[in-house]
């Protein structure tokens, strides 16, 4: 490769390792497969098994956390293509900033819902008898509907091409001096904010988690009589969620902070290059939480694990009363079940 040729590759938003990217899209495809219908089949159960608008549990939010992944893997075949083709992003604009828009909001939205769950675990638990204003909430769909209005503004910043391409902080020679300046503080000031809303999406996320883990596990160790189920199920929900954060989103934010320093302090092209691959191939792994979600649900509510298997797997049942969740007591099911 001719000097120079890779650091314009990055900049044009061009596959530097064919080859390494065409594994990226077979992992993203294999992720619809298996997730797509795997979400469905929860988002059938919540619709017309559950009735979770009427459910006394946090099932609202599990209901907008399997939305938000549905709609999240929509999107992916349209990046599996782009990088099949040899391409990080696709070539028409529109449909760039329609798939960063997506793809964003979205992955906030998982993050949003899943945090929400935990701290809703976290009250019932550690703060059983208090007044809070997520539990006068997390019944009806205020609380939801403001998360998602609150990612809409905080997801326009990421709709840039520069994003995508991973080209923030670049510097760019050509130009006159007095308006290339102006330039430059406009698009430093833009690029900062763009950002700092993709690390935050994750930081605050884990630090709430990372609070709500430690005070339950706390509680639990402290709990020497009465029933300690429930606690350990707490445990298992918070734990399953930092599982997620750990392999799926804290990965990429790492890979992205070191990019940024790669192209601040303007390392080798070759350094930068592997900097960007690796954060390429971090975000394909963000994707998978579509598919570690489902756990989230099934540590969440054993009824809620006892009725999937009971519509879909009869089969791993025993003879026996199914627990039913309130919100399906309407619901008949003529098959009864223990899970083993």
């Amino acid at each position: 490769m001719a000097n120079g040729s890779m650091y314009q590759l990055i900049e044009d938003c061009e596959a530097t390792h064919k080859a390494l990217y065409k594994f990226y899209a077979a992992v993203m495809i294999v992720t619809v497969i298996l997730a797509l219908p795997l979400n469905a089949s929860v988002l059938h159960l919540f619709l017309f098994k559950m009735k979770f608008w009427k459910s006394n549990t946090n099932h609202v939010f599990l209901f907008n956390l399997v939305l938000a992944d549905i709609l999240l893997l929509f999107s992916l075949p349209i990046k599996a293509y782009n990088y099949i083709q040899g391409e990080r992003r696709h070539g028409n604009d529109a449909v760039c900033k329609a798939m960063l828009f997506m793809l964003f909001l979205n992955r906030g939205a998982s993050i949003a819902f899943l945090t929400v769950t935990s701290i809703d675990r976290y009250f019932n638990v550690v703060h059983p008898g208090r007044k809070n204003l997520l539990k006068a909430l997390k019944k009806s769909p205020h609380i939801s509907i403001f998360i998602w209005l609150l990612l809409l503004p905080l997801t326009i910043p990421t709709m840039l091409k520069n994003f995508d391409c991973c080209n923030s902080h670049k510097n760019d020679d050509e130009g006159g001096l007095v308006s290339k300046q102006d330039d430059t503080l406009i698009k430093d000031v833009v690029d900062s904010l763009r950002e700092a809303v993709f690390f935050t999406q994750i930081l605050i996320p884990f630090v709430i988690l990372v609070y709500c883990t430690a005070h339950i596990v706390n509680r639990l160790r402290k709990k020497t009589v009465g029933d300690r189920t429930k606690l350990r199920r707490a445990v298992f929900v918070v734990t399953s969620v930092m599982v997620v954060f750990s392999i799926c989103f804290l990965p990429c934010a790492i890979a992205r902070a070191v990019l940024l320093v790669a192209r601040v302090e303007e390392w080798r092209e070759s350094s930068q290059d592997k900097a960007t691959v690796a954060f390429d191939g971090l975000m394909v792994l963000s994707y998978l939480d579509c598919l570690l979600d489902p756990l989230i649900y099934c540590f969440c509510s054993t009824k809620f694990k006892a009725l999937y298997l009971s519509n879909y797997f009869p089969f791993l049942l025993k003879e026996g009363p199914l627990p039913m969740d309130s919100s399906t007591s309407n619901t008949p099911n003529p098959k009864r079940g223990n899970v083993i």
